[in-house]
């Protein structure tokens, strides 16, 4: 049989351009930081990760071409060997101290930064805890240290931000066993904050490390935008933390940052790092950029948590089921494919861009509208928002 059969099989997504209701690989041919210019109109959007608006903001633009101008467009090559330019560095240092560990290390995107950094530390005969609802660039992580450790690696599943079903799942491993529990910090869908508290408390119970990806935490939560332990006031419950510069950051790539040593290990021993080109110039110098704005401007993520305390009471008085969000990601639960698609067109149609999540990414009860908002935003633009969504759930029935 033809390898390519597969491919010419494949009729879903044909079928769905030609009803109209495809919402995929459209691309903007104008962004104007809260609204976009898609198929010749103006939408405002609320699909985008950029939390804090920093990928408009004039300084964070201007240290990007700074940079061109004087290293050029790429560095060409690996971290491990002419990759590394001072500018990595010195954004390493920064970004541990940021966060309030020893040391960071910096990779090209934050996929690869889970990719990397969960199957370089992972080794033979030992245990991986994940919440059902991470991340799947942490899902992949954990699937690339299975395939390089022959299968050795333990793989375990426990309900999502639900410690005790984790502790279960821990008391039932052998106490002798390297563990690693791996979480969300804030979760991408569900736009809700992990426990991390009570993680801590049973990972030294059972002698675990704890793994915090922060992409979506960073910029979003705590007084000054520094993620889930500011949110709950308590540095160090994280053993590793791991974030991305495409969200508030307003860039591209990702981080790691922990103990000096362990951080060290993971250069020498993670393959996405030592095997893909190192981060440009361009997008190293606007992170550091934006972490100059973060530190000094707290009033950036003030703003946005302000917004998501908005749209989430205004969602839930109208009737919209948000789930268990408490932060700018705020997920409009309908719980069926096509109605999800048609509640996306009708918003597209009526100049809202959202982002439809249907299953497999969700559970088939779970087919959503992942709606996500930027400090940058106008009262006026989330007043014409909730009216539009008001307008056309009532017209589908959603609420």
């Amino acid at each position: 049989m033809d390898i390519f059969t597969k491919c010419y099989s494949f009729k879903e997504a044909a079928a769905a351009r030609e009803s109209g209701l495809y919402p995929y690989f459209i691309p903007i041919e104008e962004n104007r930081g809260t609204k976009v210019v898609m198929k010749g109109r103006e939408l405002i959007m609320i699909g985008s990760n950029n939390y804090l608006g920093l990928s408009w903001d004039p300084r964070v633009q201007e240290a990007s071409i700074k940079a061109i101008e004087k290293y050029g467009t790429s560095c060409s090559g690996s971290r491990f060997i002419n990759g590394t330019l001072t500018l990595h560095e010195e954004l390493e240092n920064r970004l541990a101290k940021f966060i309030h560990r020893d040391a960071a290390l910096c990779f090209t995107t934050g996929y690869q930064t889970n990719l990397g950094s969960i199957s370089a530390i992972m080794g033979r005969r030992e245990h991986i805890l994940s919440d059902r609802y991470n991340h799947a660039s942490i899902m992949d992580g954990i699937f690339l240290s299975i395939g390089l450790n022959n299968g050795s690696i333990s793989f375990h599943r426990y309900h999502h931000n639900n410690p005790e079903h984790l502790e279960k799942a821990l008391s039932e491993l052998p106490s002798e066993e390297s563990k690693l529990i791996v979480t969300d910090g804030v979760f991408s869908m569900e736009g809700d904050i992990v426990k991390l508290p009570e993680l801590r408390k049973i990972a030294d119970k059972y002698e675990a490390r704890i793994y915090l990806d922060e992409a979506h935490s960073i910029g979003v939560i705590g007084a000054t935008g520094r993620g889930s332990e500011e949110h709950y006031g308590i540095r160090g419950c994280a053993d590793l933390i791991m974030g991305t510069f495409s969200k508030s950051f307003g860039s591209i790539g990702g981080f790691v940052a922990g103990d000096a040593v362990v951080i060290d290990y993971i250069k020498h021993f993670s393959r996405p790092l030592i095997f893909s080109a190192s981060m440009p110039p361009a997008t190293i110098s606007a992170v550091m950029a934006a972490v100059k704005i973060i530190e000094k401007e707290p009033q950036h993520t003030h703003r946005l948590q302000a917004i998501a305390k908005k749209m989430i009471s205004e969602y839930k008085s109208m009737g919209f089921n948000v789930g268990v969000a408490e932060t700018a990601i705020i997920p409009l639960v309908i719980g069926d494919n096509e109605k999800t698609f048609m509640f996306w067109k009708a918003l597209f149609e009526n100049g809202v861009y959202t982002n439809p999540v249907v299953s497999p990414a969700v559970p088939p009860d779970r087919s959503l509208i992942r709606t996500s908002y930027m400090s940058i935003h106008t009262d006026e633009e989330l007043d014409q928002v909730l009216d539009v969504a008001k307008r056309e759930a009532i017209k589908l029935g959603i609420i």
